[in-house]
C-alpha cells in the first residue's frame, strides 16, 4: 500500500518549479513516489544502491525489479489523475541499459532481462491517465525506450555555456539493436525515414538539435515538474483512445503508410550490417504484425547480434573504457 508520511512533510520537490501544489512523498515503495494534492503520481528513478555509478541511473536488473514493484503499488492504490515518470540524478535521465550486466548473462538470462524490462514499462503504457516523461539530461537507448511509454516527452533547455545532453538509441553503434520497443516507438514521434536510420546506424541527437516531434516541450530545467504537470492537467480527459492503449504510441493503421516509407527511404540510404539489418526486420515485423511479435522480435535479434564478430569487437572496446 502506498502510505503518505506523517503530517508536516509536504515538501517542494526541487525540480517541481513555482506556484505548484507541493509534492507529498509516498513510504514504503522500493522506488521514490511523489503526489501532488490534484493526484498527480510522480516515479522517481534512482541510481542502484549498491552501484551507484557516481549517481548515474542505469537501468540494471535491480533498477528493472524496482520500477515494476513500485508501479504494481501504484496500480493497487488510488488511481492517478497523471502520471510523471521522473530522474533524481543530476547528470543524466537515464543512461540506458547495464552493458556488462547484459554482456555476463547467457542468451536464455538476456531475454528474461529484456522480457522483465518491458513487463515493468508496459506497467506505465497501460495506465489510464495522461503520463509523461520529466527529461532532465541524457537519454539514451533503454533510457528513450522507458520515456517512450509515456504520452509525452518533456526535455530540459540547456544554457548557453553549458554542453548539450544527448537523445537517441545508440545500439546499432555497438553492433546491437534496441530490445525495449525502439524500432516500433521512435518512428511514430519523428519523421519516419530519420527515425528508423537513424536506429539502424547508432546515430543520437544532441539537446539542441532534437528532430521534430521528439519532445512535446522544451523548457528550463527550473520548469521541468512545472511543464509536466501542465500538460497532464491539459490533456485530463482528452485523447482516451491513446490514453488508454495496450501498448505504448506505435505503428498502427493509421501511421503504417508513412511508416512503411520510411523504412523503404531508410533502408535505400543505410549501408548494410548486421545491426541495421537486425533494425529493418523488427520495423517489418511491426508493419506486418503490431507491438508484441515486434518487441518479441527485438529481443531475438539482440540477442543472435551480441554472439557477431562486429558487436563482441565494440562491446569488448566500450566496456574496456567504462
Amino acid at each position: 500500500m502506498l502510505r503518505p508520511r506523517s503530517a508536516g512533510t509536504h515538501r517542494p520537490h526541487p525540480a517541481s518549479g513555482h506556484g505548484i501544489i507541493d509534492d507529498m512523498t509516498i513510504t514504503d515503495t522500493i522506488l521514490p513516489v511523489d503526489r501532488t494534492e490534484d493526484g498527480i503520481t510522480i516515479l522517481r528513478l534512482t541510481p542502484n544502491p549498491a552501484k551507484p555509478r557516481g549517481g548515474v541511473v542505469v537501468l540494471d536488473a535491480w533498477l528493472l525489479d524496482a520500477i515494476d514493484a513500485t508501479m504494481a503499488e501504484i496500480a493497487a492504490g488510488p488511481t492517478p489523475t497523471g502520471f510523471v515518470l521522473a530522474s533524481d540524478s543530476e547528470r543524466v535521465f537515464v543512461a540506458g541499459a547495464d552493458l556488462a550486466e547484459i554482456d555476463a548473462l547467457d542468451d536464455e538470462a538476456l531475454l528474461a532481462y529484456l522480457e522483465k524490462g518491458a513487463a515493468a514499462y508496459q506497467r506505465i503504457a497501460t495506465l489510464a491517465c495522461p503520463t509523461v516523461a520529466a527529461i532532465n539530461g541524457a537519454a539514451l537507448g533503454g533510457g528513450l525506450e522507458i520515456a517512450m511509454h509515456c504520452d509525452a516527452l518533456v526535455g530540459t533547455v540547456v544554457g548557453t555555456d553549458e554542453k548539450p545532453w544527448r537523445i537517441g538509441l545508440p545500439e546499432a553503434g555497438l553492433g546491437l539493436c534496441p530490445g525495449w520497443g525502439g524500432t516500433q516507438m521512435l518512428p511514430t514521434r519523428i519523421d519516419p525515414s530519420v527515425a528508423i536510420q537513424s536506429t539502424a546506424t547508432g546515430r543520437t541527437f544532441k539537446s539542441t538539435e532534437v528532430p521534430e516531434g521528439l519532445l512535446d516541450l522544451m523548457v528550463p530545467a527550473r520548469d521541468l515538474r512545472t511543464a509536466a504537470y501542465t500538460w497532464i492537467r491539459e490533456h485530463r480527459g482528452a485523447e482516451q483512445d491513446r490514453i488508454a492503449h495496450a501498448a505504448p504510441r506505435s505503428i498502427n493503421d493509421s501511421n503504417r503508410d508513412s511508416i512503411a516509407g520510411g523504412l523503404e527511404s531508410a533502408a535505400a540510404a543505410t549501408e548494410a550490417d548486421d545491426a541495421s539489418n537486425a533494425v529493418f526486420e523488427a520495423v517489418r515485423v511491426g508493419l506486418a504484425d503490431g507491438w508484441n511479435p515486434a518487441i518479441a522480435a527485438e529481443r531475438r535479434l539482440l540477442t543472435g547480434l551480441r554472439h557477431t564478430e562486429t558487436a563482441r569487437t565494440r562491446l569488448e572496446a566500450f566496456l574496456s573504457k567504462a
